[in-house]
């Protein structure tokens, strides 16, 4: 750090010269001796301003002040300043031992000012960093609530405008998928509210024993009622243990994986398979779509992939769905993956621990 640099340029400065010599530094308008034993005096406070000020160096065989009994000089130039070197007891004469004192003086100023540089990327990647983290969030909520949304604004205007020519049954199948719509999205706002608490706090998740035949079958009834229809199949294995998890996520998680599996599978079964595994519960959910080129697999997990920009075209979506997916199975300390051979299906996968 700065701090260290100054001290380490003091040193060779004061093993250069007689001395005594002082380095200060400049911090919020006052300036500092590197040794806190250093006593700054005003003359010499008044002689280490006067050189960052004029950005040169002053006293004996300068031209400038020559009546001081010391060479006072600048660390930096131009608007960039650092601090000031005081070395006294010196010769106007010494001409070497001068340009000596700038030189050292020259490589502490690049130093000092190298650090700065570096703290300043280093922020400025920090504020991109959130920023793209913030646009990526946004990205997301937006792709999360769009469907359940445009669900409710389709049924809710259904019913309005065409009630009268309609059976109480088509009445009472649209006003059911206002209240799965309106339920999903009560969901997801909740997910969302929790995920903002995660990443704007120390809290650990909330975990709790959960029934893993009572998540997925309450997902796989959503998704049935949603579109899925009895193409849906859900196959667990017998006695499945109760996993330490967040039911609320998991059940976000499995709703993409899904809603996915759906949406890139025209016609064909989609089947979601549990079992006890490795020391875990092994999710999988294989579908019969178009399935995923193999050297987009490893790719298809980050924010705004997609299989390819064909598929992108033509099923829509921001490609934000199965990054989702990732941080909510990496909250909880499992593994995602998929398998797939293009055009003949893809096979989703999350393992997660019984603690």
């Amino acid at each position: 750090d700065a701090a260290a640099a100054a001290r380490t340029g003091a040193r060779h400065v004061a093993q250069a010269f007689d001395g005594p010599t002082v380095l200060a530094l400049q911090s919020d308008g006052q300036l500092s001796g590197v040794d806190a034993a250093t006593e700054i005096t005003p003359s010499m406070q008044d002689g280490l301003r006067a050189a960052m000020r004029e950005a040169a160096v002053l006293g004996p065989g300068t031209g400038r002040w020559p009546g001081l009994n010391a060479w006072y000089l600048p660390l930096g130039s131009g608007q960039q300043m650092h601090g000031a070197v005081c070395v006294q007891n010196i010769e106007a004469s010494d001409d070497a031992g001068r340009e000596h004192a700038q030189a050292l003086c020259a490589l502490i100023a690049q130093a000092l000012e190298r650090l700065r540089l570096g703290r300043e990327m280093a922020m400025a990647n920090e504020r991109n960093t959130r920023q793209q983290l913030q646009n990526t969030f946004l990205a997301a909520v937006s792709h999360d609530l769009r469907t359940p949304l445009a669900a409710m604004v389709g049924n809710a205007s259904s019913l309005r405008t065409q009630r009268d020519k309609m059976t109480t049954d088509k009445q009472a199948t649209l006003l059911d998928g206002i209240v799965l719509s309106a339920t999903h999205l009560s969901r997801l706002t909740e997910n969302t509210l929790q995920l903002v608490q995660l990443a704007n706090s120390d809290q650990s998740l909330a975990l709790d024993w959960e029934s893993m035949e009572e998540i997925a079958g309450a997902c796989v009834a959503r998704q049935r009622q949603a579109g899925g229809g009895t193409r849906l199949r859900l196959h667990l294995a017998a006695g499945l243990p109760l996993v330490r998890v967040n039911a609320v996520l998991i059940a976000q998680l499995l709703d993409n994986l899904l809603d996915n599996a759906i949406k890139f599978t025209a016609a064909g079964s989609i089947v979601l398979r549990a079992q006890a595994l490795g020391g875990g519960v092994l999710f999988e959910v294989q579908d019969s779509g178009i399935g995923i080129a193999a050297d987009r697999q490893k790719q298809i997990f980050n924010g705004f992939e997609h299989a390819d920009v064909q598929t992108n075209r033509q099923y829509g979506g921001t490609g934000l769905g199965l990054s989702i997916c990732e941080r909510l199975v990496n909250l909880q300390g499992g593994t995602i993956g998929v398998s797939s051979v293009q055009g003949q299906g893809a096979r989703f996968w999350f393992q997660l621990p019984m603690r």
